[in-house]
């Protein structure tokens, strides 16, 4: 019996000594650590605040644009919804039995609009916007919601500013984990 022990013991030992051996080797033998020029670039995420915004403007004009070639295909000519969500409406029924979240009636901050458009659309080739189309179709899409002037010209400044219907619909996430997330009151 006791040899058995001995014997589970030292087989213990090896397989803990070839484990922390493993831990020491690279696992897969290939890729690196990324650098910081390689993390910058995918490192392109908009806060609520608008604070990491780019440089660029667009213009109500350029957006009907850009929106035309590249959205409406998608989303209809006035952001009325097709293969793609519905972008406008929506205003007054998040509370009713058949809420319509819109850009218009749902999302909280306008910096969060660019964050999406520049990273996700269009669907066929995200990221292949420049900044001055971002900051376009933005206010184009805002322009449809009623939430800026047929005249506006959106930059990181007066983007930032633009005070969306909802906003006060959402509150902080009191978790530390979770700094600066916002979240529907009845999530």
């Amino acid at each position: 019996m006791r040899t058995s022990r001995l014997k589970l013991a030292g087989a213990a030992i090896v397989v803990l000594a070839a484990a922390t051996a493993a831990d020491a080797q690279p696992k897969y033998g290939f890729g690196k650590v990324a650098t910081p020029a390689e993390i910058a670039a995918w490192n392109i995420d908009i806060d609520r605040d608008g604070k990491a915004l780019p440089p660029g403007k667009g213009s109500v004009a350029q957006g009907h644009e850009v929106f035309a070639a590249q959205c409406a295909s998608c989303h209809g000519e006035k952001g009325e919804g097709g293969l793609g969500d519905k972008l406008v409406g929506g205003q007054g029924t998040l509370a009713t039995p058949k809420p319509v979240k819109t850009v218009g009636s749902f999302w909280p901050y306008a910096p969060t609009l660019f964050d999406y458009i520049r990273r996700a659309m269009p669907l066929n080739a995200p990221q292949s916007l420049t900044n001055d189309e971002v900051y376009a179709v933005s206010a184009y899409v805002l322009n449809l919601n009623g939430l800026v002037p047929d005249n506006a010209t959106l930059d990181a400044r007066s983007l930032a500013a633009v005070k969306m219907p909802n906003r006060d619909g959402f509150v902080q996430d009191p978790r530390p984990d979770a700094h600066n997330k916002a979240c529907m009151s009845n999530c």
